[in-house]
């Protein structure tokens, strides 16, 4: 028996066999609805984020505590388990009391959870440019010392403007988040209508 007959995959690649590939392409091509769907899904969501801002924030934070409640739920499940078995399951239970309590406190005060987000934002953009800027004084100037400077910088500035002004900042991250939506779904629309015009060509001969 031949080592393509047990379907090597190394045999495949290097004889150029690209059936499997072909069979991914003719499924996404002729599910090409489903791709439009996604793509014009996330132009809605886009839109909504630009012109209603606040009831996109609501919903990402309803949406953060659901997560979190399922995941509580989850950890303690998952600590009941271990004792059973008699297993360490302190933490598991520590960390499931802390996703639940987090997940009542995003829903009971939105507008706490909402500035301590950006307060986290506003301290990663910090430390991470601040990291920056140290790394970049460790650079020769031809190494492009100064544009590591510059990003560091920004960074920084940005997180002192988050703390400075939190809604202000959660209003430019909801902004962010439209702006990611609206790219992704064009991207997504455009790549379902080359799926639809592969699917009316003819197949190829091999």
């Amino acid at each position: 028996m031949s080592k393509s007959d047990t379907g090597d995959p190394m045999h495949a690649f290097a004889t150029g066999d690209v059936r499997s590939d072909d069979n991914v392409n003719d499924v996404l091509a002729h599910n090409w609805w489903l791709v439009a769907i996604r793509g014009v899904l996330g132009i809605a969501v886009g839109v909504i984020a630009f012109i209603m801002p606040a009831a996109t924030m609501l919903a990402l934070i309803l949406l953060f505590a659901a997560y979190m409640l399922v995941d509580g739920v989850f950890a303690i499940v998952a600590a009941v388990r271990a004792a059973r078995q008699r297993d360490r399951w302190g933490l598991f239970v520590l960390e499931g009391v802390a996703d639940i309590a987090a997940g009542v406190i995003a829903v009971l005060w939105p507008g706490i959870t909402l500035v301590a987000f950006v307060f986290l934002v506003a301290a990663w953009a910090i430390v991470s440019g601040s990291l920056a800027l140290m790394a970049a004084f460790r650079l020769n100037i031809e190494h492009g010392r100064w544009w590591l400077v510059l990003g560091g910088a920004a960074s920084v500035v940005y997180g002192i403007l988050l703390i400075v002004a939190p809604l202000i900042g959660a209003l430019v991250l909801t902004w962010w988040f439209g702006a990611y939506a609206l790219v992704f779904g064009i991207a997504l629309l455009v790549w379902s209508f080359r799926l639809k015009a592969r699917q009316a060509q003819p197949p190829m001969r091999r």
